[in-house]
């Protein structure tokens, strides 16, 4: 079944180690017209979403045994899953908390205490902007950059390298885009899913990162300045 098949279905995984606010979320989101899946630890959440495959996972950040961030990872990692979005929730308020669940694919944050309705419109938010992204091709390639969607690789002059999954994310929003201006919040509107929640120096960061893995293919990304960046095909 194909994640927009899940989606129209509105399976929602929540994880959280705490009885209260697992039935808490649970019951908005059940109200909301949702199918809710539950578990109450990591390693039980990797099951139930390989198994399930919801069309959008809550995760509790600490959780004892398989954190939040170490399931989300695992979640980025496996093609099976790349595509889920996760939402992240956390009682931590901390920045880099906050940057660490982004970069690991997170596609959103809501920092405890939250008001239940709140989770409920953040899930709504993520499943629109999912439902409406255009089809893209499974495979992408600019000059000697290549990326395989389906197997979530990058390959320059086929060989392969690792992103994390924001910068996978990233990486294909600039190719998609060739040749056209992206601002900085644009691409944190995008890739990460906010407007302005955190600073756009957080795009810098990333670009300067993809940059360095791209070794002589980085030149690709141009930077224009004052403004954002975009992709540029190779001058023939």
């Amino acid at each position: 079944m194909s994640l927009f098949s899940k989606t129209t279905r509105k399976r929602i995984l929540v994880a959280d180690d705490e009885p209260d606010v697992l039935a808490l979320v649970s019951l908005h989101l059940q109200r909301a017209g949702f199918e809710v899946l539950k578990a109450a630890d990591g390693e039980q959440a990797l099951r139930l979403a390989r198994a399930e495959e919801p069309a959008l996972v809550v995760l509790d950040l600490m959780m004892p045994g398989l954190s939040g961030l170490e399931v989300a990872k695992l979640l980025k990692q496996s093609p099976q899953t790349a595509a889920i979005p996760v939402l992240m929730l956390t009682a931590k308020a901390d920045e880099v908390d906050r940057i660490v669940g982004l970069e690991l694919g997170a596609d959103d944050y809501v920092t405890k205490p939250f008001s239940p309705r709140e989770i409920v419109l953040r899930v709504q938010s993520i499943l629109r902007r999912m439902e409406a992204a255009p089809a893209v091709a499974d495979e992408l390639q600019v000059g000697s950059i290549q990326v395989d969607r389906v197997r979530h690789e990058v390959r320059i002059e086929g060989k392969p390298l690792e992103f994390t999954a924001t910068e996978f994310k990233l990486l294909t929003v600039l190719m998609e885009r060739c040749g056209r201006l992206q601002s900085r919040e644009v691409l944190l509107n995008d890739v990460w899913g906010y407007e302005s929640v955190i600073d756009t120096r957080t795009v810098d960061t990333h670009i300067r990162r993809l940059r360095e893995k791209l070794g002589g293919a980085a030149d690709l990304v141009e930077t224009v300045r004052g403004f954002g960046y975009r992709m540029v095909a190779p001058s023939v």
